[in-house]
């Protein structure tokens, strides 16, 4: 049988480790994609870790993939060889369980997740299920389209799912690998955009992404700054410093939103009455299906949204995620498997 690369965890906290394997047949409503490109996520330290329970271990991770299907199982009659797909973290539901009959797909109790509940694109091929695929434009070749279905979603998801409208004051806290995305996103939807972020050398790049106005949160009051602007109906904030994220509340306005998506194991330190003289709140979001990862890809291609990447091949895998997973790549890291 033909054989494939892959770089896989055997148990948690252990490193990845290149193998051989068969190359994986599909099964009823799965399609196998031949993996072209593969962001490396810093989620995907929950696969090493084994922070993510219920892992079975060895697992190949990476749920930031792009390819081309070159196989369908026998009762796939909506996708076809040759289609270019996105898989991104949600990789399917069961439609049965509460959430999904109230059409909560992804808060599925059952769900699927690339890369951690099956094999994901640290590989030459992987299989997935049909509700997890998302078209690819042929406007985005395959290593601009994979670090879009997770950090591209999550940021372009939550920004329209909002109450802003265009010409509102919105802002984005971080500049890193959703950051810099965010910016793009919150530009391209029409909002007046404020990006956050520490020291004033980040300000020459937030313009050029399309920020109107920088704040340099380690020399002013963030929340003062915000003020003098008039308030903003949104922060998005992409970081992982709760200090940081607190210290934006007093800058919203009326009804305003601080939306999380940078995770924190620290508590917030917010006032009732910060959020109650105002009506403000704090709100979460979980990155969206696959329909809303193909909107992410098409919005991307239509608008010149970007991402910014390191390119590594697949064989250098483990130095790829080391990189990313120390913090010294700036942006996103990609990997290519040349196929």
């Amino acid at each position: 049988m033909a054989k494939m690369r892959a770089f896989q965890v055997k148990g948690p906290n252990q490193p990845l480790e290149r193998v051989e394997r068969d190359i994986p047949q599909p099964t009823s409503r799965t399609v196998r994609v031949k993996v072209q490109a593969c962001g490396i996520c810093h989620s995907d330290s929950f696969v090493t870790t084994g922070a993510f329970p219920g892992i079975q271990y060895p697992r190949i991770p990476g749920h930031e993939v792009a390819g081309v299907i070159d196989a369908v199982g026998p009762d796939v009659t909506t996708w076809k060889v040759g289609d270019r797909v996105g898989i991104g973290w949600f990789g399917g539901n069961c439609f049965l369980c509460e959430p999904c009959r109230r059409g909560q797909f992804v808060m599925c109790e059952k769900g699927k997740i690339t890369g951690v509940t099956f094999d994901g694109g640290y590989a030459d091929y992987l299989i997935a299920p049909i509700e997890a695929l998302a078209h690819i434009p042929d406007g985005l070749k395959p290593a601009e389209a994979a670090p879009l279905m997770c950090a591209g979603i999550t940021t372009f998801n939550a920004l329209r799912h909002t109450e802003a409208h265009p010409g509102d004051l919105v802002a984005i806290l971080g500049m890193g690998g959703l950051g810099h995305l965010a910016i793009q996103y919150a530009a391209k939807m029409g909002f007046k955009t404020v990006a956050i972020a520490r020291g004033k050398d980040k300000e020459p790049l937030a313009k050029k992404l399309g920020a109107h106005a920088y704040i340099d949160s380690t020399a002013q009051n963030v929340s003062e700054e915000l003020k003098k602007l008039g308030g903003v109906k949104v922060v998005l904030s992409t970081v992982t410093n709760s200090q940081a994220m607190s210290e934006t509340i007093g800058g919203l306005k009326p009804e305003g939103r601080l939306i999380l998506l940078g995770v924190s194991g620290e508590s917030l330190e917010i006032s009732p009455l910060q959020l109650i003289m105002k009506n403000t709140g704090v709100d979460g979001w979980a990155s969206g299906t696959s329909i809303d990862s193909e909107d992410t890809l098409a919005f991307s291609d239509m608008t010149g949204v970007r991402s910014m990447n390191e390119i590594f091949p697949l064989e250098k895998a483990p130095e790829a995620f080391e990189r990313m997973m120390s913090g010294k790549a700036r942006f996103r890291v990609v990997l290519e498997t040349g196929l």
